[in-house]
Formats: structure tokens, sequence, C-alpha cells
């Protein structure tokens, strides 16, 4: 009698669940996709902060500039966070692209760009190394933005 209580019991649930799904298949959507946001958390060195944000203001400006002009970024943000812990990042970089193609790009053309800002793909990486000197990533992500329909 146990088992027929507890098969009919499992039975309602799944039919429960079941029409839960269904109700949730057919809602209509309300929102629609939007802009594309790369976000990093970067943790600079002690002594190093101004040092990182003079090249934040030169090269790394210019490449978002540069992507504004060519229409692939919306826009670019730098927030700093206050009263940070150990190993906890004290800025963000947000920026905001114009759609999930911008990423999909050839080799040539990513090199194009770099070199346009850095002299050459050799002298970005070069930059690169001398960054980790200034700063730590301490992760990001990406996440598109949705944008509720009226």
């Amino acid at each position: 009698m146990k088992t027929l209580v507890r098969a009919a019991a499992l039975a309602a649930t799944i039919a429960l669940g079941g029409a839960g799904l269904a109700q949730a298949q057919t809602a209509e959507r309300v929102y629609t996709q939007g802009t594309v946001w790369s976000v990093g958390h970067i943790e600079t060195k002690p002594g190093m902060f101004d040092e990182y944000m003079a090249y934040l203001n030169g090269p790394w400006r210019a490449v978002q500039e540069a992507a504004k002009k060519r229409g692939d970024v919306v826009s670019y943000r730098i927030l700093a966070l206050q009263d940070v812990r150990d190993n906890e990042p004290d800025l963000i970089l947000m920026i905001e692209y114009k759609n999930m193609a911008v990423f999909d790009q050839s080799d040539e053309e990513s090199d194009k760009q770099t070199s346009a800002v850095f002299g050459s793909p050799v002298k970005a990486n070069q930059a690169a190394i001398t960054r980790e000197a200034m700063r730590t990533t301490r992760g990001g992500y990406l996440a598109r933005e949705l944008k509720f329909m009226k």
C-alpha cells in the first residue's frame, strides 16, 4: 500500500511539474536582447594605482575610442571600489559592445586594430607583460543586457 501511495505522489508531482513547464513554454517573451558587457575585475598592486590609471587613460582608452569609431563599442566605464579586502579588485572595467558579433573577427583584423594602438602585436604582448607589474586580474565576465519590451 505504501508503494502505491508513493507512486501516486510521484505521478502527481511529475504531472504538476509538467504543467508548470508547459505554462512556461507558452509565456510570451517580454524582453529583447540588448548590448553585451565585458566586465573585468582588476586589483592594482601597491603603489601602482596612478600608473595603471595612466595606462587606462592612454592605450586602453585609445583602443576603446577606436572601437567606438568603428561602431563596435557603445560605451566604456571604470568604477573604483571602496573598502576592498585583500585579493579583491579595486577597479572594475566595463565595456559595452553593440552585440556578440563584434567578437567574431579574423586574426588579421584583430592584429590590424592592435597595431594601430601599440605598433604591432609583438609590442602589444610586451605591453601586456608590463601591465602585470601594475595589476592582477581578479576575474570578469561577459553578460548580455536584457531589455523589457514596452
